[in-house]
């Protein structure tokens, strides 16, 4: 269905605007939804309340798996992204894994830095191995499947995703 993905994207978009408009304001995701004029699509409304709502649980993932990186050394886009993508991955089964990792990678690239795709590609690819371990079967998740080259060694530059998909 070309029209739902295309208004998912779209969805994500805003989600992931909302998101940061409320980590740049320091307030919660729900008072941003709730000081909106007009609501935004449901599926971007689900995105940001599901992330206020497991905030702690998503940064939990984030922390974990984020080696040597810590949460508030990563660009505000980054985490919210991250955060998009783990609440979708635990919370919304009936999106493809492959398919919401492929689209954390593109709002990456279009809105954060050079280095931000390989790492959004590198985490969700990873914790998405651990809590989808049903689809890691089924769907390419890797950082060559989703669009990122894979790191060549080990001894990545400080920042920079390594094979794992864990920043260094």
């Amino acid at each position: 269905m070309p029209d739902q993905a295309g208004s998912r994207r779209q969805a994500r978009e805003r989600a992931l605007s909302l998101l940061y408009e409320a980590e740049s304001k320091d307030i919660t995701p729900a008072a941003v939804l709730a000081g909106l004029p007009v609501e935004p699509v449901p599926f971007a409304c689900e995105v940001v309340a599901g992330v206020g709502a497991h905030m702690a649980e998503l940064d939990g993932f984030i922390t974990r798996y984020a080696r040597d990186w810590t949460i508030d050394r990563m660009p505000a886009l980054d985490r919210a992204l991250l955060r998009m993508g783990i609440f979708e991955l635990l919370y919304r089964p009936d999106v493809p894994t492959g398919a919401l990792i492929s689209e954390a990678v593109e709002l990456a690239q279009r809105f954060s830095t050079d280095e931000s795709s390989r790492f959004v590609n590198g985490m969700l690819a990873r914790i998405g191995e651990a809590v989808r371990p049903e689809s890691s079967a089924g769907e390419a998740m890797d950082a060559e499947a989703v669009g990122a080259d894979a790191a060549e060694d080990h001894e990545a530059p400080a920042g920079q995703v390594l094979e794992d998909g864990l920043h260094q």
